[in-house]
């Protein structure tokens, strides 16, 4: 890839599917460098193949599509220019749309009721005074008594709370298409209120009840323990948050995800187990997550008993976005040694893989057909749909959208790598080289390092090591130990360990791919965000083995990590060390690359946003401040009005400026040999 590419990383998101499972909706969103936002629409896809997909919508961002139960019509968000998404009503055959809701700061998710009469969605609620057109420094203060109080990406919380709405769907859509501007738009009703954020709303059968999840437990400003609760949207109720799950007796339990089975007998749940608290301390997710099945319940009693767990939590990771129930259990994605598997677990506790080998990121099951449809993403396409049969188990893809992209002749597949830590451990990765046709070897080298450190990088299409690699360098990536995809045990392996053992992986995979004499081993440079920029400004401090490096969005002071970050009060703490005594004090200063910034020899260009509130900009300036004042070359490059996720889902002006950045500062320390 080369950075304008990036206008060619044509993404699904999560597939709808109509009742029959004859055909899915899919939003598919791609960077537009013209109006430097996130564009896209609706498709409507057959789900046997037969004809090629549709666009069902034509608007400037349309995404997040519901089918109704009776197959008709699609509802979904639609963001004008600059706008926040509300709330529209569409014909499944195709239409003008009707906008149904005028939400302030906009609308996040939707679900029909099961008799296809109302909608519930979750929108926040702003404060009075807060969040308008106003001069927004002349607001009151805000009066902060919680640890959990913003997050990177949404700012403030308490003062803008996720709350359930109902829109009832109106008699005659196309009347009131056709008179845009009419006066009897439906007033969507406003059902849970309070300092509580609701979200993952799924309807129980009969259309009156709402469960979900939400934090609504004493003593959940110190914890990130949740619950799946019930939520009665009767006009004439209380709408209380009834707990189905128990974080109010000390449970460890984080509800990520909650779904009705198909009878409405019993409720699926996605979840993770967290760190037991201790005193002075608080829990957090922790490596390992489940799925479990709920006994009945009725909706104003919690269920008796404890839910049966169906997966292990020290050997499976979930993801809880690739979730759906089916008509005999549920379908989850499995994260698995770089891919996301979707598997299939049914409530007599057996389990079947219907898709390996890509990375499933949504997915959907259809109410009266066996027929499942996915949104998958793989070494070359960055997300097309596929449909599998419930029945038989086979799938088919329905999309080829990255064909424009590999029509570039600027994608290069990777390949595996595999090597063996110094104690033995394994290690796996990838190794993407650039074409020996245009680059004489043996080429620069750069290892690149994941974030998180519960994530793992993929097999999918990464426009980092693509955009690399067409630049002529040859990208060394995996999975060491800490990472998530391989098990409990590998995750944990770093808590109160940062720079052990996980340097030991990276640098053992390095060296792996550095035995292929087309790579350059005395040519190389490591670049990381995040905790992968935790590692890479680790790794100098370590050994000046390296050319140049690239620290971005850097984890790299846990001390002032603690008071500065939207996580910080929980993340390093539990990672790293806690406690306030000396012996502590010690452990943390000993996995802090700032505690040893003094032995960096290596010229580093630092990359960080100015509203990054999950790695502060503090961290990044003060390591670049360190690094010049010692007369080390470095460099600081920061982004104004973005936060954590600027590689991901930053403005794609600033996306494609930071790829031209990071090109020039390899091309000035590690510059290629072209053939």
């Amino acid at each position: 890839m080369i950075p304008a590419d990036l206008a060619l990383l044509h993404a699904p998101g999560t597939p709808a599917v109509a009742p029959d499972g004859s055909f899915a909706v899919v939003a598919r969103t791609a960077p537009d460098l013209e109006s430097d936002e996130y564009t896209g629409q609706l498709w409507r896809v057959a789900t046997d193949g037969a004809t090629p997909p549709q666009r069902l919508t034509r608007g400037h961002r349309d995404t997040d599509p519901q089918v109704s139960p009776d197959g008709r019509w699609v509802a979904f968000l639609r963001a004008e220019a600059k706008g926040r998404p509300q709330l529209f009503l569409v014909e499944a055959a195709g239409g003008e749309p009707v906008r149904l809701t005028d939400a302030p700061l906009g609308v996040q998710s939707a679900r029909f009721s099961p008799d296809g009469a109302a909608i519930a969605f979750v929108a926040r609620v702003p404060e009075e005074g807060r969040y308008g057109d106003g001069d927004s420094g002349a607001e009151r203060p805000r009066h902060i008594t919680e640890l959990p109080y913003r997050n990177d990406g949404v700012g403030f919380t308490r003062d803008k709370r996720r709350q359930l709405f109902v829109v009832d769907v109106p008699a005659d859509p196309d009347a009131r298409a056709a008179r845009p501007g009419a006066d009897d738009e439906p007033a969507a009703r406003q059902i849970t209120s309070g300092d509580t954020d609701v979200e993952q709303i799924a309807w129980l059968p009969g259309g009156r009840y709402v469960v979900a999840v939400a934090a609504r437990h004493a003593g959940k400003d110190q914890d990130l323990r949740s619950d799946a609760v019930v939520v009665d949207t009767a006009p004439d109720a209380d709408h209380a948050l009834v707990p189905l799950t128990d974080a109010d007796a000390g449970s460890t339990l984080a509800v990520a995800a909650v779904l009705p089975s198909a009878d409405g007998a019993a409720l699926w749940l996605s979840s993770r187990r967290t760190w037991a608290r201790r005193a002075g301390s608080s829990s957090r997710p922790r490596p390992g997550s489940s799925a479990s099945r709920w006994p009945p319940a009725t909706p104003r009693r919690p269920p008796a008993g404890a839910p049966e767990r169906l997966t292990d939590a020290e050997a499976v990771d979930l993801d809880p976005g690739t979730f759906a129930v089916t008509a005999d259990g549920v379908l989850a994605g499995v994260l698995h040694r770089g891919t996301v598997v979707l598997r299939e677990h049914r409530a007599d506790g057996s389990t079947r893989d219907l898709l390996t080998g890509l990375v499933a990121h949504g997915v959907a099951a259809a109410t009266d057909a066996p027929v499942a449809v996915v949104t998958a993403a793989g070494p070359v396409t960055s997300g097309d749909l596929h449909a599998v049969d419930l029945a038989t188990g086979a799938s088919r893809a329905l999309t080829d959208w990255s064909a424009p992209l590999r029509a570039t002749g600027r994608v290069r597949e990777p390949r595996e790598v595999t090597a063996t830590a110094p104690d033995g451990y394994p290690v796996h990765g990838w190794l993407v080289s650039p074409d020996p046709e245009r680059f004489a070897g043996p080429h620069p080298t750069i290892l690149m390092i994941h974030g998180g450190p519960y994530a793992q990088y993929t097999v999918g299409l990464f426009d980092e090591v693509q955009t690399l690699a067409e630049a002529g360098y040859a990208v060394v990536y995996g999975n060491p130990r800490g990472a998530a995809g391989y098990g409990s045990a590998h995750g944990k392996a770093i808590q109160h360990g940062f720079g052990t053992v996980d340097t030991d992986d990276v640098l053992a995979l390095l060296d792996a791919a550095l035995e292929d004499p087309a790579l350059d081993g005395e040519r190389v440079g490591v670049m990381g965000g995040s905790y992968g920029g935790y590692l890479t400004a680790w790794l100098t401090t370590r050994t000046d083995r390296f050319v140049g490096a690239i620290v971005e969005r850097g984890f790299l002071d846990p001390v002032s990590f603690v008071g500065s970050s939207d996580i910080g009060w929980f993340f390093g703490l539990e990672y790293l060390g806690d406690g306030d005594d000396e012996e502590s004090r010690a452990k943390v200063a000993a996995q802090s690359p700032m505690a040893h910034v003094s032995r960096v020899t290596t010229p580093t260009l630092v990359i960080h946003s100015e509203q990054d509130w999950r790695c502060p900009v503090e961290q990044g300036q003060r390591w670049f401040v360190e690094l010049k004042r010692r007369g080390v070359p470095a460099e600081l490059l920061l982004f104004p009005g973005e936060g954590h996720e600027l590689t991901r889902s930053g403005r794609p002006q600033h996306r494609l400026v930071r790829f031209e950045h990071v090109l020039d500062w390899w091309e000035r320390t590690l510059p290629v040999a072209r053939g």
